[in-house]
């Protein structure tokens, strides 16, 4: 009887388990169809934005060569290096500005630490490009919307207010005993030391953690960029000039380039995931448990 019921059991189990791998594997054809539409676009011969059939009739690598080779319109081998270029100053600061944050919030008692957490989980509900109207008003008055003085205001905007992101920073640091810094305490070695040559060591998963989602964040952005940078085209992003490639007037003749655009800029976020997801999870699995 005891068999009986034991083989039910293993046959329920093995149901169930085939029955959630079947939604799991239609899940992610679902999800991964548009990434495959796009990247045989990428290689679509035929020009246009109408077309009747998933796969192209012909393949080609000249939208890709076009990128690179046809500047006269839209630069895109300067707009890749501008939003690099922003992105990477934009991701040092954020990142310090976070984890400095974070660790002051986790270590240390002050008067109105807990009212700026409050605070800063009210403000992380609103969307930043709510101010951003504000925030480009402040940045002309200093005179930092015209000419290479817009990829500072960029960085400006992107890392300044990074600090208010410190939640998942702070979880991870909570878990690290204050024993350790208590020690070296003693041992003489300052709150700046500490940070440095002793937490910052033990935190790799959410320095990684915290420079990934800062990086992403200038690469992939379109509404402050397109705000700042107005008809300034030799300071265009990345996002700019992938969503000018779809106006009306070069829809037609860039479209199947858009689509190799839009394949070559996620493949640098394809790879730093891949090469740190240890340390993505470990960061935010570290975060949920503190």
């Amino acid at each position: 009887m005891e068999g009986k019921k034991l083989q039910s059991a293993k046959k329920k189990k093995m149901i169930n388990n085939t029955i959630v791998h079947i939604v799991l594997a239609v899940l992610a054809i679902i999800w991964l169809f548009p990434i495959a539409w796009v990247i045989l676009t990428s290689f679509r011969a035929e020009k246009g934005s109408y077309v009747s059939t998933f796969f192209p009739k012909a393949f080609t690598l000249d939208n890709y060569i076009k990128l690179f080779t046809d500047t006269s319109i839209l630069n895109f081998p300067q707009m890749f290096m501008n939003t690099l270029f922003i992105a990477i100053c934009s991701c040092i600061l954020s990142a310090f500005y976070v984890l400095a944050v974070s660790y002051c919030l986790s270590r240390l008692k002050f008067k109105m630490r807990k009212p700026y957490m409050n605070m800063a989980m009210i403000l992380g509900l609103f969307p930043g490009f709510m101010s951003m109207i504000a925030v480009y008003f402040i940045l002309k008055a200093m005179g930092l919307t015209e000419g290479n003085l817009i990829k500072l205001a960029l960085i400006l905007c992107y890392s300044g207010g990074a600090g208010l992101g410190f939640q998942i920073a702070k979880g991870f640091f909570d878990t690290i005993p204050v024993a350790i810094d208590e020690a070296a305490l003693l041992d003489g070695c300052t709150r700046w030391q500490i940070f440095s040559k002793i937490t910052l060591p033990l935190s790799k998963p959410i320095i990684v953690y915290t420079v990934l989602t800062s990086f992403m964040a200038p690469w992939l952005d379109f509404i402050f960029a397109k705000v700042i940078c107005r008809a300034n085209s030799d300071q265009y992003t990345i996002a700019i000039g992938l969503w000018k490639m779809l106006e009306k007037e070069y829809i037609d003749s860039w479209y199947t380039s858009f689509a190799a655009g839009a394949v070559l800029i996620s493949i640098p976020i394809a790879i730093l995931f891949l090469f740190m997801q240890r340390y993505y999870v470990d960061g935010v699995s570290g975060a949920v448990k503190g």
